[in-house]
């Protein structure tokens, strides 16, 4: 997706230093550095996910099957 943004003068110039060192272009260094900055916030998204079937009374297999056994 496209989006628009403000980058002060100082800071285009240095990426495009650093992305032309890296032979990457503008807006592919633009995607690692956000992809590197949502990182640790992905994890901890993906972290709070386990162990959210360990209240649940019914153990997960037996539950699936019993789900499956409908159809």
């Amino acid at each position: 997706m496209r989006t628009l943004i403000d980058i002060p003068e100082d800071d285009l110039k240095l990426l495009n230093q650093v992305a032309k060192k890296l032979s990457i272009s503008r807006a592919e260094f633009v995607r690692r550095s956000v992809a590197t900055a949502l990182a640790p916030h992905r994890r901890k998204m993906n972290h709070a996910a386990f162990g959210a079937w360990s209240g649940f009374p019914e153990d997960g297999l037996a539950y699936q099957e019993r789900m499956r056994a409908e159809w």
